[in-house]
């Protein structure tokens, strides 16, 4: 009988740990706090021994409800949990800002998110995890990092950059929910399995391999839609009782103090191009 021996996912348990001192040190409200630790909580539950060895050696559902777990809930409590004084100092250094301002664009955002997503989920990944604890918590890491991107545009965090409205941000996620579920057709009409290195299926999930990739199909869609569309609802209703305009953009300090250092980096910049020429 196939047993599901115990590993230790040091990758995942230095993210844990690194995660642990943030919401200690950095978070500086008790909803900071208390956003950081859910996210802790939550990334400890689906990375660790068990359940991140069934996603990643055993069952393509349970890796389907971590990743869930990973992009919808860890992923935006990660981005939540931080006060505006650190995104300030994550994004100050000119290329992180560079690609902070892009990312926070819904279209650009929605693209990274599908082939980061699709990329992760491909056979040769999916196989290179099953065979090797550091890759399969490089994915994991890989996976939080997409999320990270998925919400950056609806949570508006980056300093300096333009924020969609409330209506926006409600399309955004009711569109960006599709997105998360691009493979979720293959799985469910294919015919036969398509990962070969997940094994025992059924003794673990009582699931034959092909009924398993059919539930991942079906669990990845409305895993994704419900909640994802419920948040989009919340933040249409909110916004309709205001009365908020689609191109509204509340402008901030961070963003002043942002947009100033980008004007001194430019005139640095034309200054030296100056003395070149």
């Amino acid at each position: 009988m196939a047993t599901l021996p115990f590993h230790w996912h040091v990758l995942a348990l230095i993210a844990l740990a690194g995660g642990v001192v943030s919401v200690v040190r950095v978070s500086t409200t008790r909803r900071q706090r208390l956003q950081g630790s859910v996210a802790v909580v939550v990334f400890a539950m689906v990375a660790l021994w068990p359940v991140g060895d069934l996603a990643a050696s055993v069952s393509l559902s349970v890796a389907t409800l971590q990743r869930l777990a990973l992009m919808l809930l860890v992923a935006p409590f990660i981005l939540l949990a931080a006060p505006t004084t650190t995104w300030v100092a994550v994004t100050r250094p000119a290329w992180i800002d560079f690609v902070a301002r892009r990312l926070v664009r819904p279209a650009p955002a929605m693209v990274v998110v599908t082939v980061v997503g699709t990329a992760t989920l491909s056979v040769p990944i999916v196989n290179w995890g099953a065979g090797s604890l550091w890759a399969r918590d490089f994915i994991v890491l890989v996976v939080v990092l997409n999320g990270v991107v998925l919400w950056l545009p609806a949570l508006g965090l980056v300093p300096g950059a333009r924020r969609l409205s409330d209506l926006g941000r409600a399309a955004y996620v009711f569109v960006s929910a599709l997105v998360v579920t691009s493979l979720s057709l293959v799985w469910i009409f294919a015919r036969h399995p398509l990962y070969s290195s997940l094994h025992y299926q059924h003794h673990f999930v009582h699931l034959s391999a092909l009924a398993d990739q059919q539930v991942a199909g079906f669990v990845a869609k409305l895993g994704a839609y419900l909640p994802m569309w419920i948040v989009a609802f919340v933040i249409f209703s909110r916004a309709d009782q205001r009365g908020d305009a689609l191109e509204a953009s509340p402008l901030h300090w961070a963003d002043v103090e942002r947009e100033l250092l980008r004007a001194e980096r430019r005139s640095a910049r034309d200054e030296r191009m100056r003395k070149v020429g």
